[in-house]
């Protein structure tokens, strides 16, 4: 059994947003939940799993990682089994084959004076065509807060992250899939394949929503999070 005094929980971002997109969540485990803004972590998702499990000391966690965040999740897992008890993955995909001519594109928009070019771009579309305007409004106004390195090295890190379907395979705890049913990154197909190749993997998709899970659809989220943490406290 896992006792409540020793589980902790690992929040990790998505682009183009920071730790702050888990406020509905950080109250679950309110003293021993950890959401913090990766992107100055280092120029890798190994050196932002390094860094981001360096704060948790003594923990044994669940990791909840919603897209380069997810990416982010798979290297704790790699770096650290042992400290990691279950996994939740939110519009991740574990291999990556790398498309330097797009790395290059994003680059370059996101590099230009005017942020809102890129934010159309990339990251609007990700949402639900039935997301409240006001979430995506919020999660953009969080977007254009963020310095403009950050992003650029937020999306270096995500163009430049190492296949995790190994890791994904290896992994003995609960691995959660999460996809909203209209996300298209990498959406619920792809999303449900992957937890085949889990040894306990599970798949939750959830309806009227698109990528940003963590804002488009909270207290779902909430709920997934907390039957993992009932299966590891009386488990």
């Amino acid at each position: 059994m896992t006792s409540k005094s020793n589980l902790g929980i690992l929040f990790l971002h998505a682009l183009p947003l920071d730790g702050s997109m888990w406020a509905a969540q950080r109250h679950l485990l309110p003293n021993s939940s950890y959401a913090p803004t990766l992107y100055g972590f280092g120029q890798s998702a190994e050196e932002w799993a390094a860094e981001a499990l360096s704060i948790v000391k003594g923990k044994r966690l669940i990791v909840v990682g919603c897209s380069v965040g997810g990416s982010c999740a798979l290297e704790v897992a790699a770096l650290a089994p042992d400290r990691v008890a279950a996994l939740i993955l939110i519009g991740t995909k574990a291999r990556h084959r790398p498309d330097p001519e797009f790395r290059e594109f994003a680059l370059e928009e996101i590099a230009k004076g005017d942020r809102s070019g890129a934010w159309a771009t990339f990251w609007e579309p990700l949402f639900s065509k039935k997301a409240d305007p006001t979430v995506i409004d919020a999660a953009r106004q969080a977007y254009v807060r963020l310095p403009k390195q950050d992003i650029l090295r937020g999306v270096n890190v995500f163009h430049t992250r190492r296949s995790r379907d190994d890791t994904l395979a290896a992994f003995p705890g609960p691995v959660v899939f999460v996809s909203g049913a209209e996300d298209i990154a990498p959406g619920p197909e792809k999303t449900a394949a992957q937890a085949l190749t889990a040894q306990d993997g599970m798949v939750e998709i959830i309806p009227d929503c698109g990528h940003y899970v963590p804002l488009e659809k909270p207290d779902q989220l909430s709920n997934i999070v907390r039957r993992v943490i009932y299966t590891l406290e009386v488990g």
